[in-house]
């Protein structure tokens, strides 16, 4: 059974109830608050292994308490999952910029919540990859010392822009990763890129993948990632 502390910072009562309940019935501890002040002084006091927050809250709203949380040293590595309302991709770019993990949207079934608690705590336990450790999945392998991607032995000619997002992408399987994070992951090479090209970027690279495009997912409204074995 897990072990692990969630804390629910969730204004609406019958939401927040189904929450914990089914976070309860899977073994975890949970602690709820019910506005975002109360999810700050929670959050510094117990230190909880994951925060689902709701980003719509009276007072202090649940971007507010993200950027508080990633802001102070004792809470800046607490997972976050965003709870959002249809129809605010926006709030969900500037959450995800702000280092958020992942985001579910409302109304969410509990298999779908739970399952996006179980990939978050569970990415929380892979240590920070190496920039320039070799990425082995299935029959992708990609070198970032020797610039060298092979696709089942065959090496793919990609370009420099290409092979940084495939980098970005693929050393965190599962990772939202919104299209302004990656623009930073290029762009520190001092090589042009925008928000828009990298969707076209993402088009050439998936061509270049071939059957093995379909592990570049398109998070609608957010960016991409790469998709979890």
């Amino acid at each position: 059974m897990p072990s692990q502390t969630i804390l629910v910072v969730e204004d609406e009562e019958n939401i927040l109830e189904l929450i914990r309940y089914n976070l309860a019935k899977e073994g975890y501890r949970v602690i709820c608050a019910p506005n975002g002040e109360q999810g700050l002084e929670a959050a510094r006091s117990e230190l909880p292994d994951l925060i689902l927050l709701d980003l719509m809250l009276p007072g202090l709203d649940g971007l507010a308490v993200c950027r508080e949380l990633k802001r102070e040293p004792e809470t800046q590595d607490i997972s976050v999952i965003m709870v959002t309302a249809r129809g605010e991709e926006s709030d969900v770019v500037r959450g995800l910029e702000l280092g958020a993990d992942d985001y579910v949207t409302k109304p969410f079934s509990p298999k779908v919540l739970l399952s996006r608690v179980k990939a978050v705590l569970r990415r929380r336990q892979i240590p920070v990859p190496d920039s320039l450790a070799v990425i082995q999945i299935d029959a992708l392998t990609l070198h970032p010392g020797r610039h060298e991607v092979l696709l089942e032995n065959r090496k793919l000619d990609l370009t420099f822009t290409e092979f940084r997002i495939l980098q970005k992408l693929a050393a965190r399987p599962g990772w939202v990763f919104t299209r302004g994070q990656i623009v930073d992951a290029v762009r520190g090479e001092d090589h042009a890129v925008t928000d828009r090209s990298v969707d076209f970027q993402v088009v050439g690279l998936r061509r270049k993948l071939g059957d093995f495009s379909h592990y570049i997912e398109t998070v609608r409204g957010v960016g991409y990632r790469f998709k979890e074995a």
